[in-house]
């Protein structure tokens, strides 16, 4: 059965996961530490590829943890509903992920050292990542059309929000040396360029054997065939049984799916929406 969503500060959320208090909880009284890395995206950018590649790079390339421990366990996402002391209980440094947009964050972030990796992806194939994700999960509605889905988008009533506010937000850092910004199409072209480039982020140092195991136990069809990232093990009440969380990983799907009224619509509007942030992304090459 589909969540219901609920508003808070006029961003959707799906009830079966979130919550008014933890939010709240979680921009007011949550305390970063200096150390703590964040891994932040819209959802369906990269989130879990992303997971991947940062417990490998922890890991020093060992792809054990990878291999036993479920993703969420590894990198947990800390809007969640977790009990309070979940985060509190970890050892630093805490790797976090988050969907949240930047005004959500917590206050606590913005007076620490904390580092922020934030993967972002074309809002085209976000939608249709998006769009087949909403068929086997229940923590977004079910649309009743890939259309119907189109016009939520594009007025940011998914989950989350706006991905044009939801990016916007976050550039607002973009200049700031604790903060990475990584495209999905920069690591579909140079997996492991960027893997590189996320270590110097972070100060680790690998050896090039170690970097090539990274670059291998993150790819796609490792990932794909690994039950403890491709959502296998995710309890039925969250995603239907049998189904397929990692389905495509690839750049440009979004062509297979989009009608020329669509393609038109978006181009309007992202052209609209994003003018302002006076930035060239690498999908408005592609």
């Amino acid at each position: 059965m589909d969540t219901e969503y609920f508003q808070h500060k006029g961003i959707n959320f799906a009830s079966l996961l979130y919550s008014e208090d933890r939010l709240h909880y979680i921009e007011n009284e949550f305390k970063v530490r200096d150390d703590d890395v964040f891994n932040v995206t819209f959802p369906k950018s990269g989130s879990y590829w992303m997971i991947e590649i940062l417990s490998l790079i922890r890991s020093n390339g060992n792809p054990t943890c990878c291999q036993t421990v479920p993703s969420w366990d590894r990198m947990a996402w800390f809007e969640v509903d977790y009990p309070a002391q979940y985060f509190d209980d970890q050892p630093s440094p805490r790797f976090i992920s988050s969907h949240l947009p930047i005004q959500l964050f917590p206050k606590s972030f913005f007076s620490s050292k904390a580092k922020v990796i934030y993967t972002a992806r074309n809002p085209r194939d976000v939608l249709v990542s998006l769009y087949h994700y909403a068929l086997i999960t229940f923590v977004i509605k079910t649309p009743l059309s890939f259309n119907e889905l189109f016009e939520d988008f594009i007025e940011g009533k998914v989950p989350f929000g706006s991905w044009f506010d939801h990016i916007k937000g976050w550039m607002q850092m973009k200049d700031s040396d604790n903060f990475l910004f990584i495209t999905f199409e920069e690591l579909k072209k140079d997996h492991r360029g960027t893997v590189k480039k996320i270590c110097n982020f972070l100060g680790k140092e690998l050896s090039e054997e170690a970097i090539d195991m990274v670059v291998k136990h993150s790819s796609f069809n490792v990932m794909k065939d690994n039950k403890m990232c491709n959502h296998s093990l995710a309890p039925e009440s969250i995603m239907k049984k049998n189904s397929n969380f990692i389905r495509k990983g690839v750049v440009g799907d979004w062509k297979n799916y989009f009608t020329t009224a669509q393609q038109e619509s978006m181009d309007k509007i992202y052209s609209e929406r994003m003018s302002a942030l006076n930035m060239k992304f690498s999908w408005d090459e592609c």
